[in-house]
């Protein structure tokens, strides 16, 4: 069953909001271009750019893509911005609270967006110890200096692609911490070594949440947290949970009095109360808290 209908250059689309979902930290946020006064989303995926066009409110809205591939376009935007997901169903199961609905009411329409699971990888090894401003200029500057031309029809440079690992393999920690990684450039090489040589991220979408964070945590410098994000958003695992110090501070003052809780706690409390949409509980969770 679809939750959208298909137009012939776009989308009719309910309970969908571009801005909340581009401005939630997800990694969209963090290499394509949004222009707010015009409700525009530019982006590259694959060998593409795609522009996209938004108009409406979070109820109903109708988008409108631009790309010199329409087929492409279509498919990857809505496979992007998960426009088959039964938002209302979504949302009736994660409204357990006060807290909860409040975030929804604020941010209807968000989405949990599906995003490669490379492009993922190094966005969230790159958002540690880090905020969304730079994080998203970090990102750009690697997107500008190892990402492949995107070409049109002519031949003309109209773009850059995200670069893969393996555009990143034979750069040094040294390139990296000229794009601004500092620390991180160390785990950006070894992941980068590791993900081309050692391990097919392509590989792991039909294995179980458990399993994909398994072999995720076995990168250098992907630890629980970044584990999650790449298995909720690069995989579309909804068990995963993602806990920062926001989700973190947030869970404990919201449901446990500010009492302080083991990670593994809050984990098996999450999934308790919010699966089998877990992942989407605490995408509403986190925008809540970082906006409070």
């Amino acid at each position: 069953m679809k939750y959208y209908t298909a137009t012939s250059n776009g989308f009719r689309i309910k309970d969908f909001d571009l801005r909340h979902t581009i401005e939630s930290a997800q990694p969209l946020t963090f290499h394509a271009d949004y222009n707010l006064a015009e409700g525009t989303l530019e982006y590259a995926a694959g060998d593409k750019v795609i522009r996209a066009v938004c108009l409406g409110n979070s109820k109903e809205c109708t988008v409108r893509l631009h790309s010199n591939d329409m087929a492409f376009a279509k498919k990857e935007f809505a496979k992007r911005f998960a426009l088959n997901d039964d938002m209302e169903r979504i949302y009736a199961r994660i409204s357990t609270d006060q807290f909860v609905v409040s975030a929804i009411e604020r941010y209807h329409g968000m989405r949990v967006t599906m995003n490669d699971p490379w492009e993922t990888t190094l966005c969230f090894i790159m958002s540690q110890y880090n905020n969304v401003k730079r994080i998203r200029l970090i990102i750009k500057r690697f997107v500008s200096e190892f990402g492949p031309e995107i070409l049109d029809g002519d031949g003309k440079t109209v773009g850059k692609g995200f670069p893969s690992s393996g555009d990143l393999i034979g750069r040094t920690e040294a390139d990296f911490r000229g794009c601004g990684a500092g620390f991180r450039a160390k785990y950006i090489k070894s992941a980068a070594d590791y993900c081309t040589n050692n391990l097919d991220l392509y590989k792991l979408h039909n294995k179980s949440y458990d399993k994909i964070k398994e072999e995720l945590m076995r990168i250098s410098g992907v630890g629980d947290k970044v584990a999650d994000c790449i298995a909720l958003m690069g995989y579309g695992k909804m068990e995963a949970f993602p806990i920062d110090v926001w989700v973190k501070r947030t869970l404990e003052g919201v449901y446990f009095d500010g009492k302080k809780k083991k990670i593994g706690d809050l984990h098996r409390f999450a999934e308790e109360r919010w699966r089998p949409y877990a992942g989407y509980a605490q995408q509403y969770i986190f925008h809540g808290a970082r906006n409070m």
